[in-house]
């Protein structure tokens, strides 16, 4: 990696700046130091000393940030666990809770097992070389960045923790463990492979990615969101509704299905908001794994979108809720869960593109996945599909909205910044610039599919 000293031209000179010291004239201060007698090779060395110093400092500094990062990521758990404790009834909080921790657990001792190893393992950024999964730094050895390690088993957490709430009441403790074990130490790790390292084959860090542009899903709404959701859905379908939600006790079907609201409103609230101040680590904290010199912009922005397409999306969500009830029940009321799912849902559409998107466009996505998560929790019920916390609506659906409108929205002008290429921005950017360039599309709409599919191969056949 590279790191770029902080230096600017003042009056013919140069400034480096290393942590509260800042040094005029490098030449000047090294020349003084060595001595009037000093060579060219003392002065060049003192010189290079100084930068790799100034180094050194932007080195600690992205460490600690994205272990900060990390640990934000990591508090989401919390966020995860009060809305699911929450959602459920009182008498199954306990076991829900105790899911919760196993995915940490199970994950922290997949990942540095086998799933780092995966994921990033022995990654050759200079090779075009494509492969399917890493075959090096098994159990970490031979890793010396701790602290990106750290940050993505956050990530591969965060994913498994999905399904936790979808399968509420459902799953005894032992298979949840399993599965645990399963999604962050094989299924997760190939899907990271293939979209993030520069060796998968979707990748658009890749020096030869897919069709020239490669998929980009800057902070995860595929690789985390889709991931976990499809699982969801998989495993919801196979183990079927909580007892008397759609039957009754005979086992005849329900006209209409049974509600089962959670205990504690309060504590649904609390999750939200947790997960809400997690998402800048997650999104945020994405931008700083890169050695590029606008990073600290990008991170910025990823943070601004981020809040745009929250707020945009429980406003959306909350006040269709209450057209629809006004509209079908003549009774409109405010209702609490809709505002939070609703936030829930722009910040996982927004995670795929908040590095590269202007922020009028968050506001569009967050827009839209409010609305996607009405049709999304209606269409569930409609399907009687029992999902005990709309994880299926929440991260799946818009999870893939989020992949798909990267391919519309995306800046060339953030592009160039964060990928050093503008030259297949979002379709409708391309569509101003008179032309219909949707190569960026198609490999989002690619990577959705290959998501799906490899989770469906993996997933479908364990829960079974």
């Amino acid at each position: 990696i590279t790191y770029f000293p902080t230096m600017r031209s003042i009056q013919g000179s140069t400034t480096i700046t290393m942590g509260s010291s800042t040094i005029q004239d490098p030449y000047g201060y090294c020349k003084e130091l060595e001595g009037e007698d000093a060579s060219t090779d003392e002065i060049l060395r003192c010189v290079t000393n100084i930068l790799a110093r100034d180094a050194g400092s932007l080195q600690y500094s992205r460490t600690v940030l994205v272990v900060f990062s990390a640990s934000l990521v990591f508090f989401m758990q919390a966020g995860f666990a009060m809305v699911c404790a929450g959602a459920v009834r009182k008498k199954n909080v306990q076991n829900t809770m105790l899911k919760n921790l196993l995915d940490a657990c199970g994950a922290a001792i997949a990942f540095f097992t086998v799933g780092y190893a995966f994921a990033y393992g022995g990654s050759k950024p200079e090779s075009s070389e494509k492969t399917f999964i890493g075959t090096q730094n098994f159990f970490l050895l031979d890793e010396e960045d701790y602290a990106f390690f750290l940050f993505q088993y956050a990530f591969s957490a965060a994913s498994a923790t999905i399904v936790a709430g979808t399968l509420a009441e459902r799953c005894q403790m032992a298979a949840y463990l399993c599965y645990s074990i399963m999604l962050t130490g094989w299924v997760y790790p190939v899907i990271a492979h293939s979209i993030w390292s520069p060796n998968g084959f979707l990748s658009a860090h890749s020096i030869d990615p897919l069709w020239g542009v490669g998929m980009i899903d800057f902070a995860g709404s595929g690789v985390v969101h889709v991931t976990g959701g499809t699982t969801a859905l998989f495993a919801t379908v196979i183990l079927g509704p909580r007892r008397g939600r759609f039957h009754d006790d005979t086992g005849r079907r329900l006209e209409t299905p049974r509600e089962f609201p959670g205990h504690s409103m309060a504590l649904q609230m609390l999750g939200t908001f947790i997960l809400w101040f997690g998402w800048y680590g997650f999104n945020c904290g994405s931008a700083l794994l890169s050695d590029n010199i606008y990073g600290s912009d990008v991170a910025a922005l990823a943070g601004v979108n981020t809040t745009l397409a929250a707020g945009s999306a429980g406003i959306v969500a909350l006040f269709l809720n209450l057209f629809a009830l006004e509209r079908y029940t003549g009774e409109p009321y405010f209702d609490l869960k809709y505002a939070m799912n609703g936030v829930l849902c722009g910040l996982v559409s927004v995670t795929a593109g908040c590095g590269v998107l202007e922020p009028w466009a968050a506001v569009v996505i967050g827009s839209i996945a409010g609305v996607l998560y009405i049709l999304g929790t209606r269409g569930l019920v409609a399907l009687r599909l029992d999902d005990a916390v709309d994880a299926i609506p929440v991260h799946m659906v818009n999870g893939i909205w989020g992949t798909l409108a990267v391919g519309f929205f995306a800046s060339p002008r953030q592009l160039l910044k964060v990928y050093g290429r503008d030259d297949h921005p979002g379709l409708f950017y391309t569509w101003r610039d008179g032309n219909s360039d949707a190569l960026l599309l198609g490999t989002q709409c690619v990577g959705i599919l290959f998501i799906l599919g490899w989770v469906f191969v993996i997933m479908f056949p364990f829960f079974i």
